[in-house]
């Protein structure tokens, strides 16, 4: 399991701009992002080389951030990659929360899945690596 950044950001005019400053301010690289959004706000989800700087960096600037256990899966970057990896949780009996995907070359995906119940997760490691995945570290992702 890998750590991800959550931040709960104001939806208004350089306030993600902002935020990405503040990262780069204090060293941390980010190797994916995504934006969920609703008219007030967006939760904003950062995989990065160092969370524990972007939490004390992001903190420290007054942002509402938080770190959360999910899971990074390598997958082939091929049609079904995604479906054969679900497939695969689906009969490990596994929920996935929210997830997102990206590239790290033409060939292999990483995709992020918040899976409901981090010690069942973790207890299903072994069975996913079994099927052919790869469960990535932190510094695989960054």
């Amino acid at each position: 399991m890998i750590d991800q950044i959550t931040v709960f950001l104001e939806n208004s005019e350089g306030r993600l701009n902002a935020l990405c400053r503040t990262l780069s301010d204090a060293g941390v690289s980010m190797s994916a992002l995504t934006i969920a959004d609703t008219t007030d706000y967006g939760v904003v989800r950062i995989i990065c080389d160092d969370p524990q700087k972007a939490l004390d960096a992001l903190t420290a600037s007054d942002y509402r951030a938080l770190a959360t256990k999910v899971s990074a899966i390598q997958v082939p970057n091929r049609p079904g990659g995604l479906a054969d990896l679900l497939d695969t949780l689906d009969a490990l009996k596994l929920n996935i929360e929210y997830g997102y995907c990206f590239s790290i070359n033409g060939d292999v995906a990483v995709d992020v899945l918040k899976i409901s119940g981090a010690e069942k997760a973790a207890d299903a490691a072994k069975a996913i690596e079994e099927a052919g995945f790869k469960l990535l570290s932190q510094e695989d992702v960054s």
